[in-house]
């Protein structure tokens, strides 16, 4: 059996950064000038326009949120919101430029294609420079492109469903999005088409004090299925970076979407990403995810079961490390008879991380018979960490079936004793027993994925000892 794709990844791997001379004389910050100019670079239609200037106007009318995580630091500022590396998009990994396919080789993204992805599509700063799905797929009627393209080609079909799962309104950060979003994935799936394999994009920043805004925007038609991937990173610079992504995905009758997510930003980066599905009549969304690098997360991907007997899985990983705070979650909305949803949060904190779930959960009163279970554990590895879980659960009808459970350990040091009685290293042996604790999660994501969770874990737990 071959190597597994990311089985050599290393620290270098993501916080090496190239050189970035097409940022030189870009202006920081975000104003009216910046939205016109990212919406005439991109020749974008009236509408689209119209739209990134109201979003502008809200996120300069709505305050910085004051809960969850401490965002007192992030100079907005000090951003580069829109920033083109000059290579343009391409379906032949041959024509990258070099330096940059380069970044993709190292983290393992052309391997993966061919090895198990039905497509890719690969973003650098603010624009996608690879985007290819396999022409069986095509065939099918199945759309997978870039969000930029996607609007030139399918300018109907994107504005029927563009920002109206996460309206501009929503909060501060969506409505920034809504101003300077660029780059992305489109996904459409025809109905009854089942994507036997995998989608991918991957989303780098490279240069300093950058920001990134991919719109991710997903429609699984009815009786359809399909499973997408995003893997993220972004190097190390000692100053801030920001990225406030979306993704919305509307999953109708009967349809099923797993979207699993690798979430690896830098120490510097503040991620403030949103996420959320509409979720039909009988329809499956089944949430994976791993955060782990960023400074500052602030992530809660949310199900709306608006149909009768959908269904939402939520099963995520946080790891908390010296510097960071992990404040991420899940929002299950149950607002239809006959739903259920199952919520796994698992995390992990070390060095002095902080790690919040920060979980809602809402039965409508029209809800009935519906089920949900909340499952909350957490890992502290040493004495200056700590945990948190905030639960709000607002149930709003007698006839429904709801348990809520959480949990907070330690390192058991009987199991490290035992591991190095057999003749395993003792950091070797905590990062096993961790590896153990997440093991649910990480066998939900693909062979590959699963081996790349578990090596950033690794690279996390490097130097535990002492």
């Amino acid at each position: 059996m071959a190597d597994p794709i990311f089985s050599g990844l290393s620290r270098s791997v993501f916080d090496d950064a190239n050189p970035s001379p097409y940022t030189a004389g870009l202006k920081k910050g975000v104003d009216e000038a910046l939205v016109r100019a990212i919406s005439a670079d991109k020749n974008e239609p009236s509408w689209m326009l119209e739209h990134r200037l109201e979003s502008l106007r809200i996120f300069q009318d709505t305050p910085m949120p004051t809960w969850g995580a401490d965002l007192s630091k992030l100079d907005l500022d000090n951003i580069l919101y829109y920033a083109k590396e000059g290579a343009k998009e391409t379906d032949n990994w041959e024509e990258v430029p070099e330096h940059i396919r380069r970044v993709y080789d190292r983290l393992g993204i052309p391997e993966a294609e061919r090895r198990m992805l039905a497509g890719v599509g690969a973003q650098y700063e603010s624009e996608m420079i690879y985007h290819r799905l396999k022409e069986e797929w095509e065939a099918l009627g199945v759309i997978f492109l870039d969000m930029d393209v996607a609007l030139e080609r399918h300018p109907d079909l994107v504005r029927q469903y563009f920002m109206q799962c996460v309206p501009a309104s929503d909060h501060k950060f969506s409505a920034l999005h809504g101003a300077v979003w660029s780059g992305g994935t489109f996904l459409y799936v025809p109905k009854g088409v089942h994507v036997r394999d995998p989608l991918q994009a991957y989303f780098r920043m490279n240069a300093k004090n950058m920001g990134q805004f991919e719109h991710t925007l997903i429609v699984v038609e009815e009786g359809a299925s399909v499973h997408y991937i995003e893997g993220c990173s972004a190097p190390k610079y000692g100053s801030q970076g920001l990225h406030a992504g979306l993704v919305e995905i509307f999953v109708k009758p009967g349809a099923k979407c797993r979207y699993s997510s690798v979430e690896n930003w830098s120490r510097d980066t503040y991620n403030l990403n949103t996420k959320r599905a509409i979720v039909e009549r009988d329809g499956v969304m089944e949430w994976v995810g791993g955060n782990m690098g960023s400074g500052v997360t602030m992530l809660y991907p949310c199900s709306v079961l608006a149909g009768e007997g959908a269904r939402c899985d939520h099963l995520a990983i946080a790891f908390a490390n010296a510097g960071q705070w992990q404040d991420t979650g899940a929002k299950v909305i149950h607002a239809a008879p006959h739903t259920s949803s199952t919520v796994i949060s698992k995390s992990i904190s070390k060095g002095g991380g902080v790690a919040v779930y920060r979980g809602l959960l809402k039965i409508a009163p029209h809800a009935r018979d519906s089920t949900a279970s909340v499952e909350c554990d957490a890992l502290l590895l040493d004495e200056v960490s700590r945990t948190d879980t905030i639960p709000d659960m607002q149930i709003r009808n007698n006839d429904v079936t709801i348990a809520h459970e959480a949990t907070v350990g330690k390192l058991s040091e009987e199991d490290v004793f035992y591991l190095m009685s057999r003749g395993i290293a003792e950091e070797q042996a905590r990062a096993m027993i961790v590896n153990g604790f997440i093991e649910p999660i990480v066998r939900s994501l693909p062979l590959e994925y699963a081996v790349e969770m578990n090596r950033l874990i690794e690279l996390e737990m490097e130097g535990s000892v002492g």
